[in-house]
């Protein structure tokens, strides 16, 4: 079904095409002079473990299309694990609610081993086609999920499918989270605006040039295909890197186990933690530890007389 006449966007009159730019808006920059340690460039490294959760989310319940998924926690994480602990890396883990339980222990085991546990939905629904008592609901039963699981109670999210509602951020803050890595507006943390006004909200942010998803993802019925060797991603990601050094930033990079995790691959991503940790000038951290030094930017908040 088309646009009518007066939803056609040629027709919006300025208020109208300024308030969809105003919603959520990048406001001030987060980078600060210097990350901790004296470190020239933060590197935060990140996993969606979506396992199932994503044929689970379409209806799709066959088993070839599920055990695409299972793979992730079978094989993927575990080389995972051994590989940040051989770095010496923390990473944050972005799990739905619903591979939480089905996979408690290697939820619990993010954890253990020092990792950070965040929320990435329920079931990785698709956030802009829910209602917002759905989404809001959804998001409050993901967190209290993990945190029964875990014994943390998740203090960031990234979206399922990286977008957002127009009631996604007001869930966000009255949840109580701290920040958010679902957008793309910059390359270093920035805070969120919410119709022009500062919200203290850390965005850590994401790009597909920093996902193994885009290069990787097979899809047998879709026109989804890997285009690329894995060794030419890995130029691309050390490219990023490397700018990123150069110029003080947040090197920020998302993973999926269940695509990353194969062999082949594996190797790619051992090379690049190995190119990073080359440096003493790196500060390795969570998306948790990266916003909590940033949110050193922002003003103290007024005092109500």
């Amino acid at each position: 079904m088309g646009l009518t006449a007066s939803e056609e966007p040629w027709r919006w009159d300025e208020a109208v095409w300024r308030g969809h730019l105003d919603l959520v808006r990048a406001g001030r920059s987060l980078k600060p002079a210097r990350w901790p340690g004296e470190a020239r460039v933060a590197v935060a490294v990140s996993f969606d473990s979506d396992h199932e959760t994503i044929p689970l989310r379409d209806g799709q319940t066959s088993p070839g299309q599920l055990a695409q998924g299972e793979y992730g926690a079978r094989a993927g994480v575990p080389r995972i694990l051994r590989m940040l602990e051989r770095h010496g890396i923390p990473a944050t883990f972005f799990m739905p609610a619903v591979s939480a339980l089905a996979h408690p222990e290697e939820a619990r085991a993010y954890v253990a081993a020092g990792h950070e546990i965040a929320a990435h939905g329920w079931i990785h629904e698709r956030t802009t086609l829910l209602p917002p008592a759905d989404e809001r609901a959804l998001t409050e039963r993901s967190l209290d999920t993990l945190e029964r699981i875990c014994g943390v109670r998740p203090v960031g999210i990234r979206t399922p499918s990286w977008d957002f509602s127009p009631s996604t951020l007001s869930i966000i803050r009255d949840l109580g989270l701290t920040y958010d890595s679902s957008l793309m507006a910059d390359d270093e943390p920035y805070e969120i605006l919410a119709g022009g006004e500062p919200t203290g909200l850390v965005e850590i942010p994401v790009d597909w040039i920093r996902d193994d998803a885009p290069y990787f993802v097979m899809d047998r019925f879709g026109s989804a295909r890997p285009y690329i060797a894995p060794r030419d991603v890995l130029e691309i990601w050390r490219d990023e890197f490397d700018l990123a050094r150069a110029e003080g930033g947040l090197f920020q990079l998302t993973l999926h186990p269940h695509v990353i995790g194969h062999r082949s691959r594996m190797r790619v991503l051992d090379a690049l933690l190995s190119h990073v940790t080359g440096y003493d000038d790196v500060w390795c951290a969570t998306h948790a530890q990266v916003a909590e030094v940033v949110r050193g930017s922002l003003p103290a908040p007024a005092i109500k007389g």
